[in-house]
C-alpha cells in the first residue's frame, strides 16, 4: 500500500509543478489554489509512504515521478522540446526509479 501512496504523492507533485506554471507567478487565483492543494497532498502522502518505506528510496522515487511526469507534461502540453537526449535521460531516470522499487524490497 505504501508504494501506491508514494505513486499518488508523485502524481500530486506533477500536479503542483504544472499548477505552478499555470498560476503565472501566482497571479491566477484558480491555479494558485490548485498548486497549494496539490503540494499539500503530495507532502502528506510522501510523509505517509516514508513511514514504512526507506526515506531515501521514498524521496528518490517521489522526485523521480515528479521529474518524469513534469517533463512529459511539458512536452505534451507546453510544447517543450522532445530531443533524443532529453528522452534518453528521462528513460534512464525511469529505469532508476524502477530499480529503486525493485531493490528496496530485497
Amino acid at each position: 500500500m505504501s508504494w501506491i501512496i508514494l505513486i499518488i504523492a508523485g502524481l500530486f507533485e506533477v500536479g503542483f509543478t504544472t499548477c505552478l506554471k499555470l498560476s503565472n507567478n501566482f497571479s491566477n487565483l484558480k491555479w494558485s489554489i490548485a498548486f497549494f492543494i496539490c503540494i499539500t497532498l503530495s507532502f502528506i502522502l510522501l510523509n505517509k509512504a516514508s513511514q514504512s518505506l526507506p526515506m531515501g528510496t521514498a524521496y528518490a522515487v517521489w522526485t523521480g515521478i515528479g521529474a518524469v511526469g513534469t517533463v512529459i507534461i511539458g512536452i505534451v502540453y507546453f510544447n517543450e522540446p522532445a530531443t533524443f537526449w532529453r528522452i534518453f535521460f528521462i528513460c534512464t531516470l525511469i529505469g532508476s526509479i524502477a530499480g529503486l522499487k525493485f531493490f528496496a524490497s530485497h
